[in-house]
């Protein structure tokens, strides 16, 4: 008698794997309050004033890729404070430290070696978007000025791999500046906007995944995402500034 693998215990373990979808889910709650419960209040005193543009541009249901630019810590939690889906993040393995590493695998982020192939980031991300859920990425792969001038493969690698559309977010506001009060926060008596826009396929729909068809998919990603942060810019009278 032939016996049939039993491939979906194996299928359990591997789900069960996986970063937690209900830990982001509290993750986005706990941004949420950050974003909404300890800032807004501070509105009336001149301080930081988040504004949210586009976010129903998100897809509804499936998998979805974030990609943000990054010029400041807060524009992770910005970001998962702002999505309207939990997001599981790729966060730089130096962040998990201390009691900061239980709660960021708690919330549901990922935890990636950013100067090797990472292959048990790549595995749970890939996993993410084939569970349909939401990933994010700082595709210029750390904090610098946030006008994805320098982008890695990274981003158009899962892109392509997985199928699943890219939604460009511009955070801006919180690039870093000379001469402020509180060096390590954003400015007093300026706006946050988080600008988020149309979905795209990094592809090319030939369904090509060689060395050079992700070269041509970064190419795309690139421009597709400075011309959103571009239009994010004059969108929020923000045009040559950060």
């Amino acid at each position: 008698m032939t016996r049939t693998p039993n491939t979906t215990g194996k299928a359990d373990k591997a789900a069960a794997a996986l970063p937690s979808a209900s830990g982001a889910a509290v993750g986005r709650r706990i941004g949420i309050g950050l974003m909404y419960g300890l800032w807004k209040p501070r509105v009336m005193y001149g301080l930081w004033k988040p504004r949210v543009l586009g976010a129903w541009r998100i897809p509804a249901t499936g998998p979805v890729i974030l990609a943000g630019n990054h010029s400041h810590n807060l524009d992770g939690p910005m970001l998962i404070g702002t999505s309207p889906r939990p997001v599981h993040f790729l966060v730089k393995k130096e962040a998990f430290i201390g009691p900061l590493d239980p709660f960021l695998r708690g919330i549901g982020q990922l935890k990636v070696d950013r100067a090797n192939a990472d292959r048990t980031a790549i595995t749970d991300a890939l996993g993410v978007l084939e569970r349909g859920g939401v990933l994010g990425i700082f595709p210029e792969g750390s904090r610098g000025d946030g006008d994805f001038a320098s982008l890695r493969s990274g981003l158009a690698y899962f892109a392509v791999r997985s199928g699943a559309p890219i939604v460009p977010v511009a955070v801006l506001g919180t690039a870093l500046r000379r001469g402020r009060v509180v060096p390590g926060l954003p400015p007093l008596r300026s706006r946050i906007d988080v600008v988020f826009g149309d979905p795209f396929e990094a592809g090319d729909g030939s369904g090509r995944r060689t060395r050079s068809a992700l070269d041509e998919a970064t190419v795309r990603v690139q421009k597709r995402l400075g011309a959103h942060l571009a239009d994010a810019r004059r969108l929020t009278g923000r045009a040559g500034h950060p």
